[in-house]
């Protein structure tokens, strides 16, 4: 594909590969310093060696993280002006190699280049708003009697531990790093082993746009490296995206250090679907609520509740459209559904389908391994997108998150009942509602439990507004005005102008 990067040559198969070190602390990409077995990284697209990841062991991630350190007491010492200069250089940066940066997430992740996009102008919008927000951070002054004072000040926690999801790569990198620097933190960011490459590559944005050295270090690696990270003495709080189990064990590890973390979980999202629905509305909300990223989206709205009067004319549309989504090579503009992530991932999705089969529901289609007609793309992970109908509460299709392409649907006839089913989980990441009834949408919003909740739209997340779960689903919030306090800690000084008045 053109514009990918000089390090990526385009081998004669079409396939990708890549030579240069994905990992980065002071200053430059890095060769682990252990003699370590190297792991292969897939391209989704075409199921070829993409590169061979590096994990990081004990050694190098102490060397990270002294580094980041290092970084921390140049950088937090710095006025909120500075940090928002270089913050800005780090957007234009981006901005000007976005088709470049798009183009490896997609060879590396298997989403299409057009969501692609998309996300990586996320990440750039990303940083721009918390540079817009570093010169504000501010604390509070309080008067008291006798003319003494306390005030407050907002002060950064230190290095902070950042470990990704494989499904928005490089927006996540930016997502945490972007209000963990505006704060005046260093990070030290752990990709997914699946997708390792382009987290790098905002790390060597950051290096150029004139952070210190080692401000945001990159090391790769699986589940040891994450816990190396997660119980370093010299981490001050850990952020992790992705699933609800791995959540838990990273908040119990924290916990042997009393570390604040940010954790971003898995979904089992409804979305509601009302009878007085504008229909052409709910139906591309229902779409793009289950198949962004080939479904594997933790916000995905994948129980879709319709009113028994309108079911049967959605399930005739909603199918007619999923059947006409073009699935293929994820770097032709006219795709619009790539590869998943991995031959294991695409075989466990494909097998909750199968197991809805067996519990009664019906597959009104899709749902089945696709090999795309190019010979190139034969060994890639895809399928085509599946809708489920005759769904039920107790169906494990329902109960579970799938993370791929699969839409249950399931019929509901009053509104006091459909939200006591849509709250029946443990998760609550998000929810959606579709009405023309404002007073409807915004009585069910209040009582839907999710921590993101959409009215006549889904899966809009502007990086102006705080993204986040209830209960199993997470804590803390990513993005708007509100993680800045997740990513400092308060101080509160007091100051006497008088004499102590003392008991004793």
């Amino acid at each position: 594909a053109p514009g990918v990067p000089a390090a990526v040559r385009r081998m004669s198969s079409g396939s990708v590969h890549i030579t240069v070190p994905l990992n980065f602390w002071a200053g430059e990409r890095r060769t682990s310093h252990e003699k370590r077995d190297k792991e292969n990284v897939y391209e989704p697209a075409t199921g070829r060696v993409l590169c061979q990841l590096e994990p990081c062991g004990a050694v190098d991630v102490d060397q990270a993280v002294k580094a980041a350190k290092s970084a921390f007491g140049q950088w937090s010492k710095m006025s909120g002006m500075e940090r928002a200069r270089i913050m800005i250089e780090a957007a234009n940066i981006i901005e000007s190699r976005s088709e470049e940066i798009a183009q490896m997430e997609t060879v590396n992740n298997g989403k299409s280049i057009t969501e692609a996009r998309l996300d990586v102008d996320s990440a750039r919008q990303c940083i721009l708003y918390y540079a817009g927000l570093a010169a504000t951070l501010a604390g509070q002054h309080v008067q008291l009697p006798g003319g003494s004072f306390a005030y407050t000040r907002r002060e950064p926690l230190g290095v902070c531990a950042g470990i990704g999801a494989w499904n928005y790569p490089f927006q996540i990198a930016a997502w945490k790093s972007a209000p963990a620097l505006a704060c005046g933190n260093s990070m030290v960011f752990k990709p997914s082993p699946l997708t390792p490459v382009t987290a790098v590559m905002l790390a060597e944005i950051y290096a150029k746009a004139g952070a210190p050295e080692s401000l945001f270090s990159v090391v790769q690696g699986g589940q040891e490296t994450g816990s190396l990270l997660c119980h370093h003495h010299d981490v001050a709080k850990v952020s992790f995206t992705g699933s609800v189990p791995t959540g838990k064990r990273i908040m119990e590890m924290a916990s042997k250090g009393v570390k604040p973390v940010t954790l971003e979980l898995g979904g089992k999202s409804p979305l509601l679907i009302f009878q007085d629905s504008d229909l052409e509305n709910a139906l591309r909300g229902a779409l793009v609520a289950n198949f962004l990223s080939q479904g594997q989206v933790c916000s995905n709205g994948t129980r879709v509740f319709v009113h028994k009067d309108i079911l049967p004319k959605f399930l005739k549309e909603v199918v007619k459209r999923t059947q006409r989504i073009e699935i293929g090579d994820p770097l032709l503009e006219s795709t619009r559904m790539g590869a998943l992530v991995s031959r294991p991932h695409l075989d466990k999705v494909l097998s909750y389908v199968d197991q809805a089969k067996k519990e009664g529901a019906t597959v009104l289609c899709g749902g089945e391994q696709f090999v795309p007609s190019d010979p190139k793309l034969r060994g890639g992970y895809y399928m085509t997108p599946c809708v489920l109908g005759d769904c039920t509460d107790e169906m494990t299709c329902v109960k579970e998150e799938i993370f791929g392409p699969v839409m249950s649907i399931l019929s509901f006839e009053t509104e006091e009942e459909v939200l006591q089913r849509a709250n029946d989980t443990t998760m609550g990441l998000a929810a959606g509602v579709f009405t023309r009834d404002l007073r409807r949408a915004h009585r069910v919003v209040e009582h839907l439990k999710a921590g993101s909740c959409f009215i006549n739209n889904y899966n809009i997340t502007p990086v102006e507004v705080p993204f986040g779960g209830f209960k199993m689903s997470g804590i803390g919030r990513e993005n708007g005005q509100v993680t800045i306090e997740y990513y400092s800690q308060l101080k509160t000084v007091f100051v006497e102008m008088g004499d102590v008045d003392s008991l004793f």
